[in-house]
């Protein structure tokens, strides 16, 4: 089992500002067994009605630098945080995550990276 944590704003399409992971990747992500969430600058109260209003629900949000709580909380094989900031990279280093840029995640609209990124499938 993997954990996918992701950033908001400048990472997900409905931040501010806005990024290109789509919640149809999450909404992938779940479908294939990964323990989907966010850990973001943003209020555990915004997170949970930007995720509502997405319609998805995911298994945790934190804020940014409690990143790592959130590996205390899952035991899973792999931990990655996906954002675009320097804190980003920061909060997901300190926490022992893997950490992927956005602008390294394809942003043509397709999910397929979900299994064939190197950083996510280490099978």
């Amino acid at each position: 089992m993997r954990l996918i944590s992701f950033d908001i704003d400048g990472t997900m399409t409905f931040g501010d500002p806005p990024g290109h992971i789509t919640p149809d990747v999450v909404r992938r992500a779940k479908d294939l067994g990964y323990v989907v969430g966010s850990c973001s600058d943003r209020t555990i109260g915004e997170q949970t009605a930007l995720w509502r209003a997405a319609e998805i629900e995911v298994d945790f949000m934190s804020l940014k630098h409690r990143l790592d709580d959130v590996k205390q909380r899952f035991e899973v094989t792999h931990y990655l945080h996906i954002g675009d900031t320097d804190t980003d990279f920061w909060v997901a280093q300190r926490a022992g995550f893997a950490f992927l840029w956005i602008h390294q995640v394809p942003n043509d609209g397709t999910h397929d990276w979900l299994q064939a990124h190197p950083l996510i499938d280490l099978s």
